[in-house]
């Protein structure tokens, strides 16, 4: 009797993989899941609430009313000249885009250990789904930005002139603060495997790292000792940026992006490295 043979397997064993090699195809092969997990992660948000997907909205807005009163009305900082909404919620909606990058990714091995466990996925696919997501939940409120600021331009406001010419940057400061947020969440991620300290420390964290980007107030009035320092923040750029180009005022140039690029790029490698090492045994510490 002659046994029939197949050259194909079901199953291929390979060796471990390196720190520096990653699957891109795998993200690819896998796009359907991470479609699904976008969809989930926009969905979440607000099913089973009443005011449902008005929280995209809503939350913005509050912030924007409250940072007017306070630090507008009350403290007196100035907003260069300005409309408080227009300079709040300008910074207040890149920053949202950032810290929940960072915020959701930071939890991608402790929130996810029962799933990872139990099926094998391309575990990257986790925190990129909450980067895109996200920056779906931030073209929505750019969409609000947007609506009061053809309201001030209607309105004849003498302090708003947009720099037409460089709108072609927004989507690369967009990204620049997406890929900063999602690095820096997956070295906490990585880290909280084994140290479960820097889950509490990741809010706290962000909120002092609020108040030293220029979101309440802006470069213009910090004095220069302290402004050298905040440049430093690979987050001023893009804030920075933004603000100019949709507005006409901010503290920006290409040397200050490309030192702020440069560190997120660093950031970023350094956290999928992490990332790679760490999720080839972190059920194991979890």
């Amino acid at each position: 009797m002659k046994l029939e043979t197949d050259p194909s397997w079901d199953i291929t064993i390979r060796p471990k993989r390196k720190w520096l090699e990653f699957n891109l195809l795998e993200l690819w092969e896998y796009r359907d899941l991470l479609r699904f997990l976008i969809k989930r992660d926009i969905v979440t948000f607000y099913k089973q609430t009443v005011l449902g997907p008005l929280w995209f909205f809503i939350q913005p807005l509050i912030t924007t009313v409250v940072f007017s009163i306070i630090f507008g009305g009350i403290a007196n900082i100035s907003t260069d000249e300005i409309p408080p909404i227009l300079f709040y919620m300008s910074g207040i909606i890149i920053w949202n885009y950032f810290s929940d990058s960072l915020i959701m990714t930071s939890a991608t091995f402790t929130s996810n250990a029962s799933l990872f466990g139990k099926v094998y996925f391309p575990r990257i696919i986790v925190p990129l789904s909450k980067i895109i997501s996200g920056l779906v939940k931030f073209c929505v409120q750019c969409l609000m930005f947007f609506g009061f600021y053809i309201y001030y331009i209607f309105n004849n406001d003498q302090g708003i002139t947009t720099s037409f010419e460089n709108l072609i940057l927004l989507p690369v400061l967009v990204f620049q603060m997406g890929i900063l947020g999602f690095g820096i969440g997956l070295i906490i991620s990585s880290l909280t495997t084994r140290y479960r300290d820097f889950s509490y420390l990741v809010n706290f964290g962000t909120q002092l790292l609020m108040y030293a980007s220029p979101i309440v107030y802006p470069l213009s009035v910090v004095p220069e000792k302290y402004a050298k320092i905040i440049i430093l923040n690979p987050i001023t750029p893009s804030i920075e940026g933004f603000r100019h180009i949709l507005v006409g005022q901010g503290l920006f140039d290409y040397g200050m992006f490309l030192n702020a690029a440069f560190s997120t790029f660093f950031i970023f490698v350094f956290g999928l490295i992490l990332f790679n090492k760490v999720e080839k045994t972190f059920i194991d510490t979890v």
